[in-house]
This record gives structure tokens, C-alpha cells and sequence, in this order.
């Protein structure tokens, strides 16, 4: 104290200094402390290493790709979207393409938080609903493994020579079911390189989605404007879809057996992008009622399985003709014609030998695919 009995004079900065000293510095709680975070899965998001996507093929035994040292940047094209593992199966003898989705690897992460994935398949060019495939979800995982093959039937030599398979893994979010999210990533691969009836397995690494091109000569029935084209030269592919039918000339019976068995890649001729398909059969000239023959009708779908056989059509088969329709069943207005196909003796090229051979080879099943044409048949009576 100062003389006087005075208390010491102390200025107002060291006032501050005494007082009002903070002491050591603890670190501010995070808001994330008091509402913690639920996330599906408890591991940290991995950054994929920063590799350039290549669509190139390689043998499911060849090893694995080395991550490149280069540290990753910000821009998303610099980031890899995972990859994809999948094998490929060209069946020749029975006009098949078996593709099956083993497992996805390195999935970016997602921004709403799924992992719900799918893998989506499309024939390219071709129709989007009718080449479309997909596989079953796997659910709470951001490293998915399918084990599910899907098959394309009526695949020709044809479509291997100029068709692309698309193939895309997909998010489905349980919170947004309705809205349609794009796709994690995809690839294509030309089926030009598919040696037949031998297995190619592929590891491939996912690319952003590519715009489509809308081709500039289609029909324009209801439901085609759903094609879309991705290769810049067309090619002469059917619009129309194919149907595969069963023949055969009966000797015990004297009659021929027509299988419908299926069609594949019809056009969507409904608002929702299907149809309701069936098939009718006609043998000119013939009388009664075995000279006809429906099938059932398959609701919603543009690659119906019927396996329906119809009556025995008697008589000689030398000068008649069969005629095949496919029809998009319509209730209350009259049915929409989708394609068809004309066999017999009238008929020319693949179709006329074949038919031939029906005939030559009794008691011998004949099945074969035959591409849809635009036009009905007229014929004379």
C-alpha cells in the first residue's frame, strides 16, 4: 500500500490483465457434439486413388490396376468412379447374351448417403425399355456383390457385329424412391470382340453418363419416340423387334405345329413405354377354325415368353402361307399393329428356305428367329 493507508493505484491495462485474464485456451466444442451424426456405415469415406477412366477390357485373371501416386485434386474428372467386374457370354447356338454383374469396387461416395446400388443394362441402339435390364438391389454396402446374370434372348450374330452393351450402376435411395437419381457411373463395351460360346470377363472403370443422340428417321407410332441411338452411323437393326417360332411338319398327323415361344425388343406402343402383347397366326388358304390361332396376352412387357403351340394346321404345306402378326392388345379400341412376318411359299430368302426345310425334314423341330417387318401382308384371295 501506498503511505497513507491509500490502496495502490493500478491502471486500467493491468486491470484488464488481472481480471479479465482468459487462462489456458481450451479447444470450442463442435456443434456435431451435441447432435451427433447417424450414418449407415461407421468407416470413414475413402477417396479413390486418382486414376483417368479407361474403357479398356481386361481378363478378370490379369492384376488389378496400380493406384497412382499423383495426390488427387478437387476436379471430379480427375477422381475415379470405382469399377465394375463382369463377364460376358455370346451363346450362338442358342441366339443368347449372358451378362453377369460379379461386384462393383471403389463406388464414389454417395451425396444422399445410400448405398443401395443396382447394376442397369441396355442393348445400344435399340429401344431404351425394351433392351433394359437390371439386377437386384444390394443394400448397405458400398462395395456390392451381385452374382446375378442377365440374358438377352434373341441375340444374332447380327447384333453382335454392331450393338453396344451399356451397362450402369445405379443408386436406389429408400428416401427417394420416386425421383429418378442419375447413375453412379457407366460403361460401354462393343460386342463386335465377343468371340462366340466363350465366356470374356471384364474389369472396367465407371465414366460419367454420356448424352444421348435422338435418331432423326424413326417411326413415328406412339411409344417410338423412347428410341435413342448413342453410334453416330445407323445401322440396319429392327425397329419392329423379332419373334421366335417353333415349326413342325407332323407326318402321323399331316398337319404342322407353330410354337410361339417368345419375342424380344418390341416397340412400346403404350404411354407408359410398354406393351400389351400378343401374337395371332393364319394359314392361307385354309378354312375353319385350325387355320387360326391366338395367343394369350402378356400384360406390360416389350420381351413376352408365351411357349403356346398352336392346333394342327392339315393339308398339304407345299402352296400355303403362314402368316405371323404381333398385336399390343388395346381395351375399348381397336389393337395396334406391331409387326410380322410372312413364311411359306411366298416368302424369299431366309424365310422361304427355311421353310423348305420345315417341310423336307418331317417329325424335325425347326426354331428360329425372325426379325418383324413394319407392314402387315396383304394377300388375294
Amino acid at each position: 500500500e501506498e503511505a497513507g493507508g491509500r490502496p495502490p493505484r493500478v491502471s486500467m491495462q493491468e486491470h484488464m490483465a488481472i481480471d479479465v485474464s482468459p487462462g489456458p485456451i481450451r479447444p470450442i466444442r463442435l456443434i456435431s457434439h451435441y447432435f451427433p451424426h447417424f450414418y449407415p456405415f461407421t468407416e470413414p469415406a475413402l477417396h479413390p486413388p486418382d486414376l483417368h477412366p479407361a474403357a479398356v477390357s481386361t481378363i478378370h485373371s490379369a492384376p488389378q490396376p496400380q493406384p497412382n501416386p499423383e495426390p488427387e485434386r478437387d476436379s471430379d474428372d480427375s477422381t475415379a468412379l470405382g469399377t465394375l467386374e463382369f463377364t460376358l457370354l455370346f451363346d450362338a447356338d442358342n441366339s443368347a447374351l449372358h451378362c453377369t454383374a460379379h461386384r462393383a469396387k471403389g463406388l464414389k461416395p454417395l451425396a444422399s448417403g445410400s448405398v443401395d446400388t443396382y447394376v442397369k443394362a441396355n442393348l445400344l441402339p435399340g429401344t431404351s425399355k425394351a433392351s433394359q435390364l437390371r439386377t437386384r438391389t444390394v443394400r448397405g454396402t458400398r462395395v456390392p456383390v451381385w452374382e446375378e446374370t442377365l440374358t438377352y434372348h434373341g441375340f444374332t450374330r447380327q447384333d453382335a457385329a454392331c450393338k453396344t452393351l451399356r451397362l450402369c450402376v445405379c443408386e436406389d435411395p429408400w428416401l427417394w424412391r420416386r425421383r429418378r437419381a442419375p447413375p453412379l457411373g457407366e460403361l460401354q463395351v462393343p460386342l463386335r470382340k465377343l468371340v462366340p460360346n466363350r465366356a470374356r470377363s471384364f474389369d472396367i472403370y465407371l465414366e460419367k453418363r454420356r448424352l444421348a443422340k435422338r435418331p432423326k428417321s424413326l417411326d413415328t407410332a406412339r411409344g417410338m419416340s423412347l428410341y435413342e441411338e448413342e453410334v453416330e452411323t445407323e445401322v440396319a437393326w429392327e425397329k419392329r423387334g423379332r419373334v421366335l417360332l417353333s415349326l413342325c411338319y407332323s407326318s402321323q398327323r399331316g398337319g404342322l405345329l407353330v410354337g410361339v415361344l417368345r419375342c424380344a425388343h418390341l416397340a412400346p406402343m403404350d404411354a407408359s413405354g410398354y406393351s400389351d402383347p400378343f401374337v395371332r397366326l393364319f394359314l392361307h388358304p385354309n378354312a375353319g377354325k385350325k387355320s387360326k390361332f391366338k395367343t394369350s396376352v402378356r400384360r406390360k412387357t416389350l420381351n413376352p415368353e408365351f411357349n403356346e403351340v398352336s392346333q394342327d394346321q392339315a393339308g398339304p404345306m407345299a402352296q400355303k402361307t403362314l402368316l405371323v402378326s404381333v398385336w399390343d392388345y388395346d381395351l375399348g379400341t381397336a389393337d395396334d399393329f406391331m409387326g410380322g412376318v410372312q413364311l411359306g411359299s411366298h416368302a424369299s430368302g431366309e424365310r422361304l428356305r427355311r421353310w423348305l426345310e420345315c417341310l423336307g425334314h418331317s417329325d424335325h423341330r425347326l426354331e428360329l428367329w425372325h426379325p418383324l417387318d413394319s407392314k402387315p401382308v396383304q394377300l388375294s384371295d
